[in-house]
């Protein structure tokens, strides 16, 4: 009987696991749909990229520090690296 409610324990963890990697590649796919409906807007309405970031993070890429830059915006933002990056990039450009 113990080995028998063991296994209907792994099976339950199994099935419970299984439905929350399936919630968590939903919510991924509609975070994605809702950030490109905002960078959509955002561009819409003209609105340039250095409105959005923090004053601070358009200051270090302005003077050339890209990686303090980088590192203020993920902080500020959550941002990941690439994000990061790409906005820096674009603010010096």
């Amino acid at each position: 009987m113990d080995v028998l409610t063991g296994l209907l324990a792994i099976l339950v963890g199994f099935t419970t696991m299984a439905a929350l990697e399936n919630r968590g590649r939903r919510l991924d796919r509609r975070i994605t749909r809702l950030e490109q409906k905002i960078d959509l807007l955002l561009k819409q309405g003209n609105v340039p990229d250095h409105d959005l970031v923090p004053k601070e993070v358009a200051a270090l890429a302005r003077a050339g520090e890209d990686i303090s830059a980088i590192k203020k915006y993920r902080e500020a933002t959550g941002a990941g690296l690439l994000e990061a990056k790409e906005t820096v990039d674009r603010l010096k450009g």
